[in-house]
């Protein structure tokens, strides 16, 4: 996806793999399964899925792509915990997945954590000892690995807070319902909503807003804060300078409007109307 946290790409890059960038739908600003299958080449060996937002993009297609050009599907799941597509939990959905557990996700550790997720034997193994300095056995090494172990203590804290999960997404649901529901102001334009509400677990909560500067400011004012996810294109940043004369319009345009409200599992009803009031009174 053209509209990723940088992470995403970076990890293409590392793997000595070129990325390819597309635009997103914007109606859910996920991968568009379209601008993929326009995309691949005789050169394309994957594709790599963003579950953005805390949004599963549609797997199903991106799925039918890989198959039918017989290239792997990744999954980004940093955003995602808990999420699923047609009953399916996300990380089971392609041949692979990286989940992100710092401090702020869905489920988060105390301190930078992940995992991978596959159901490839072959694959797993091989991870194992990739993390482990490329060891399969004490100071044994087949591969040129790395030291990438998750720590004891992150994965105690982690063990203790993911029976927890589904209720708190469950809450970010009843936060979300009711902003979409009570947020009523024609310079917002509202995240639209799947159908299915276990596919997305609101991670975050992304507004645009042609005056979106100004909105962040009256907020503020308000007491309430935002963020902006993210507000410079990949294709933009100086680390991908050889791709900066990329046209991608969507992306870009998504740079320049988005702006992430509060969501949480801890907020109080109370709070939640707080955000609502301080939109709703928002005049460019």
């Amino acid at each position: 996806p053209s509209n990723t946290y940088i992470a995403t790409v970076l990890a293409i890059s590392n793997a000595g793999l070129v990325p390819v960038l597309v635009e997103p739908d914007l109606d859910c600003c996920n991968l568009s399964p379209a601008q993929v299958e326009s995309h691949i080449t005789n050169n394309t060996v994957a594709i790599m899925a963003v579950h953005l937002y805390g949004r599963v993009a549609d797997m199903k297609t991106l799925r039918e792509i890989a198959q039918r050009h017989s290239i792997k599907l990744f999954e980004d799941c940093a955003q995602s915990h808990g999420a699923r597509q047609n009953g399916i939990m996300c990380g089971n959905l392609g041949d692979a997945a990286a989940f992100s557990f710092y401090p702020g996700k869905n489920l988060g550790a105390l301190g930078d954590a992940g995992a991978i997720t596959t159901n490839d034997d072959a694959l797993a193994e091989k991870l194992r000892a990739m993390r482990n300095y490329g060891s399969h056995k004490k100071y044994e090494n087949l591969l040129k690995g790395m030291n990438s172990r998750l720590d004891e203590i992150q994965a105690a804290w982690l063990n203790v807070k993911l029976p927890y999960l589904e209720a708190d997404n469950v809450r970010r649901r009843e936060i979300a319902r009711r902003y979409l529901e009570a947020i009523n102001n024609p310079a917002v334009q509202l995240p639209d909503s799947p159908k299915d509400e276990t596919e997305h677990v609101w991670h975050l909560f992304v507004v645009c807003c042609g005056n979106r500067e100004e909105l962040q400011r009256h907020l503020a004012d308000s007491g309430v804060q935002t963020m902006i996810h993210y507000p410079i294109a990949i294709h933009h940043q100086s680390a991908y300078e050889e791709i900066r004369e990329l046209d991608l319009p969507l992306a870009e345009q998504l740079c320049r409007t988005v702006l992430s409200l509060p969501i949480s599992p801890v907020m109080t009803d109370d709070q939640v109307e707080r955000v609502i009031t301080a939109v709703n009174a928002f005049a460019p």
